[in-house]
């Protein structure tokens, strides 16, 4: 298949297909006679198994690594636990991250008196101390 054929197969732009091979995440494809690009199966399983990782917001280098343990399937996942397991304490800190961010700004909006903006505590707020 054409790389806008594995870009749509996949839901990917053809530009980070091209990013995903420089950066050897996915291997160079073979050429055809008029110097297409020429992708198969093993292409759109891993270039899906990219996606699906990134959608899941795992860093490249950590998809990088995942790819490399998915090679070798004879080995113990653990490697793969100890990456997701990071992953997810990280999306835990974002997520108590964003509570707080949303805490202050609800309290910041019940502070509204809805009177003018020269008295408005949201724009003091934002102002400087």
């Amino acid at each position: 298949m054409k790389i806008g054929e594995l870009a749509s197969a996949t839901a990917t732009k053809v530009e980070t297909v091209r990013y995903y091979e420089k950066i050897g995440l996915l291997p160079q494809p073979a050429r055809t006679s008029a110097n297409y690009r020429a992708y198969g199966s093993d292409h759109l399983a891993r270039l899906s198994f990219i996606r699906r990782a990134r959608d899941l917001g795992f860093t490249l280098e950590a998809v990088r690594e995942l790819l490399t343990l998915s090679d070798d399937k004879a080995q113990s996942c653990e490697a793969v636990d100890v990456i997701a397991q990071t992953h997810l304490t990280e999306i835990d800190r974002k997520v108590a991250d964003l509570s707080a961010l949303r805490t202050e700004l609800s309290r910041v909006i019940g502070s509204c008196r809805h009177g003018t903006v020269a008295d408005c505590k949201i724009i003091e707020t934002l102002g400087p101390r």
